[in-house]
């Protein structure tokens, strides 16, 4: 028996967002990077100044203490950087990987288990995202920190 399903669900993410996006056009990460990374990334587990990658609570299910609800919110980045100071492509190609991110997760007639996160949880969704923009001597950044929330029984 699992005491969680954290584990097993970030993994299903990465693969999903691994699989289902293009990697010649955005690299994704489990994770920080050491060093800022060219490009679009999407980050999994990182939010900048947080250093909490999920959160997680759990309950009883029902009486007898056999199963637990667990319920947890998977925090993520989507940065986009192209070295100019077009501050709307940025935010456009930002929410454009947003849509990417969401479609992943949605279930379809070819994909029907998909807010599952391959039979990881019962379902999962993207709940909330913050935009933040800056213009650095690099060119435009812009930031958008995005939440997953995610219901399992263990």
């Amino acid at each position: 028996m699992s005491l969680s399903a954290v584990p097993a669900a970030v993994d299903a993410l990465l693969a999903i967002l691994r699989t289902g996006l293009d990697p010649n056009e955005l690299t994704v990460m489990d994770g920080p990077a050491l060093t800022d990374v060219p490009g679009d990334v999407v980050f999994v587990g990182y939010q900048p100044g947080d250093s909490v990658a999920v959160n997680v609570q759990q309950a009883f299910a029902y009486a007898g203490a056999r199963r637990r609800d667990e319920e947890f919110l998977i925090h993520g980045l989507i940065e986009s950087r192209s070295g100019d100071t077009d501050m709307q492509a940025r935010r456009a190609r930002t929410f454009e990987i947003l849509g990417l991110i969401e479609t992943a997760l949605r279930a379809t007639d070819a994909q029907p288990t998909a807010p599952t996160l391959n039979g990881t949880v019962l379902w999962a969704h993207l709940t909330s995202g913050d935009l933040t923009q800056e213009q650095t001597p690099d060119g435009a950044v812009v930031g958008l920190a995005w939440t997953i929330s995610c219901q399992a029984r263990i």
